[in-house]
């Protein structure tokens, strides 16, 4: 029987909605401030160290987006093990994540040594090539601490414990900034190390991150970590694990390469363009954090609804998700539309590059409300268990039809840099509706829980 979709949530339900959300948007900030603070510390050293940085950074993140995406698995199966009562279920899928984070770890990090080769690829500046290549092999010593952190982070996010996870995204901070200080220039004695300072002051800031989350969430996590793993090493359920995880890693792929290839495309254009470019997605990056944080507390909440098989109270936190997380989006948008040359200018007083990211910021407005509908429609599929069709909806969304107008208009039209967020725009317009109509049809039927292992296995 198919019911209404949406239900205002209640005062209580709302609560609950921004007590898990603020935190995280706090967290998804904290985890740009690190890159952005290497950037900013080496870029007193030179215009190549600054672009090394850049671009190691730029590589590291879009390879290992797909091993993020994968193991946002957790979400449904730890959220929904929970709302069941099911502690052994989610103690299982914990311990798989840990285990395929380690793995992915060794995969991303066999990517890594393909780097040098990819930038000559893409046909970057010879004299940057070396150091980008340096810092990002660096980088791979600190993927285990990375992904492990993921996979706790997720797990508490998953039970609604929240605090831990700010707690260590705030010291990562201070040890990257000090690191960075001391490393890069020298300080305290340490030799001079430039731009590989600063890839090793992020690693040791990756695994301070790790191992404070370890330690502040283990109160809680210590259940789920301790005892036999041996359940957790069972093929099935590990592999059935990844092919839920799967699709999502593909999903986060698509949209973050639409966005590189945009980059590069500017690159093309010229070097003004390119920082107009980095200006507005800068911007937009920055907004884009709050609905990913409603986008978890959605998968969270409504995750735990479903395996609680409480239908209604998953309608109405996918309703205060959409509220909360769109509404701000709106807001944004309207600010963007209204002063784009102002905004333009908090981020440089280059008139040139001010005049060149207004429009850009502008059309940023317009697609604000798309992007926050479909970063919480996301949350709530992964809430649901729903992974396989939506990785096909951002496929065609941003590369059957957005990167495509974007090459056209970009490079077809007097349109120029904005015909190429225009293209990107209409594909994350057509990727949000066609998101935002699967989540609302399944929201109008029962789900059943995500189960990835033999149902004689799930037992405390």
């Amino acid at each position: 029987m198919l019911t209404p979709t949406f239900s205002w949530p209640t005062r209580t339900e709302l609560r609950e909605m921004l007590a898990v959300a603020a935190p995280v948007v706090i967290v998804q900030v904290g985890l740009q401030v690190m890159g952005f603070v290497d950037t900013l510390m080496v870029g007193r050293l030179s215009a190549d160290a600054l672009a090394g940085v850049a671009l190691g950074n730029f590589y590291f993140f879009n390879v290992a987006i797909f091993g993020m995406g994968t193991l946002m698995a957790l979400d449904p199966v730890v959220a929904q093990a929970f709302g069941a009562g099911d502690l052994g279920g989610a103690r299982r899928g914990i311990q798989r994540g840990v285990l395929l984070a380690l793995l992915i770890s060794v995969l991303v990090g066999a990517a890594f040594a393909f780097s040098g080769s990819a930038f000559q690829l893409l046909r970057q500046p010879p004299a940057v090539v070396p150091m980008a290549r340096h810092y990002v092999e660096i980088s791979a010593v600190g993927l285990p601490a990375f992904f492990l952190f993921v996979v706790l982070r997720q797990a508490l996010q998953a039970m609604l414990v929240v605090r831990p996870v700010l707690v260590a995204v705030v010291v990562a901070n201070l040890v990257n900034v000090f690191a960075n200080w001391v490393l890069i220039f020298g300080n305290l004695g340490a030799p001079p190390m430039g731009v590989a300072g600063s890839a090793w002051a992020t690693v040791l800031a990756r695994w301070v991150m790790g191992a404070t989350l370890l330690v502040a969430g283990w109160p809680t996590l210590r259940p789920h970590l301790t005892g036999s793993w041996r359940a957790a090493t069972a093929f099935g359920p590990l592999w059935a694990t990844v092919r839920l995880g799967a699709p999502i890693g593909f999903q986060w792929f698509f949209e973050a390469g639409a966005f590189a290839m945009a980059t590069l495309m500017f690159g093309w254009l010229g070097t003004v363009p390119l920082a107009a470019h980095e200006v507005a997605l800068s911007l937009a990056s920055l907004t884009f954090m709050v609905p990913v944080g409603f986008s978890v507390a959605a998968a969270a909440l409504v995750g735990q609804a479903v395996g609680r098989s409480d239908m209604p109270s998953a309608r109405r936190h996918a309703a205060g998700a959409w509220v909360l997380g769109v509404g701000f989006m709106a807001f944004s948008g309207m600010l963007m539309l209204a002063f784009p040359s102002a905004i333009a200018r908090w981020f440089t007083l280059d008139a040139a590059v001010v005049a060149a990211a207004a429009p850009l910021i502008a059309i940023a407005g317009v697609f604000q409300v798309f992007d926050g509908t479909q970063a919480v429609a996301s949350g709530l599929a992964r809430g649901t268990g729903d992974t396989k069709v939506p990785m096909f909806l951002h496929l065609f969304g941003f590369w059957a039809l957005g990167v495509p107008l974007a090459a056209v208009l970009g490079f077809r039209t007097p349109l120029g840099g904005a015909g190429i967020w225009w293209g990107l725009t209409l594909g994350l317009i057509v990727a949000a509706v066609l998101q935002a109509g699967r989540v609302r049809r399944r929201l109008r039927r029962d789900i059943a829980r995500t189960v990835v292992e033999h149902p004689a296995a799930q037992t405390p």
